[in-house]
């Protein structure tokens, strides 16, 4: 099998990552009025990604210090910190969101609460404190809520930003 090397639409990724976070805000919200308590963390932590992902490919060039070397995907080979931009991967999220941080204050924080979210999801409430630092539902409840407000306030401000940043002057 032959490998080609490619380089990624990191402006068409970032625009349609940031679609996706809204989206998934969306839903979440959805779901937390519904009483799916744990889907609509899910959902807030997938939008987190997302938006993350999209404050990543709009900052690339932060990252290619940091992600040497390139990933093969298939039979095409892609730079790492391009990979690193659009997947977001879930073990790098805290490392990522520490670099973006200088640039967009409140990342790191976000980033931080998305987790405990994600920890939530899968491992439910937890009063003990041993799979989860969620106690109960109402506890998650507040947290999704506050974490929705935060998240949708720093994507206004982001995208506000980057469709200023296309404006001809």
């Amino acid at each position: 099998m032959e490998v080609h090397m490619r380089r990624l639409s990191t402006e068409t990724l970032a625009k349609e990552r940031l679609e996706e976070a809204i989206k998934e805000l969306d839903v979440a919200e959805i779901f937390l009025r519904e009483g799916l308590v744990r889907n609509a963390a899910g959902k807030a932590f997938q939008a987190w990604k997302a938006f993350l992902s999209y404050l990543a490919l709009r900052n690339v060039n932060l990252l290619q210090e940091k992600y040497r070397g390139n990933k093969r995907v298939g039979n095409v080979t892609i730079p790492f910190y391009e990979w690193i931009a659009a997947v977001a991967p879930t073990n790098r999220l805290t490392e990522l969101s520490a670099e973006i941080e200088r640039i967009v204050p409140g990342v790191a924080e976000l980033t931080a609460m998305a987790l405990q979210l994600h920890e939530y999801q899968y491992n439910g409430p937890d009063p003990e404190g041993i799979r989860s630092k969620i106690p109960n539902d109402e506890t998650a409840m507040a947290l999704i809520k506050s974490f929705v407000t935060k998240a949708r306030a720093l994507m206004s401000a982001s995208s506000k930003e980057s469709s200023n940043a296309h404006t001809p002057d």
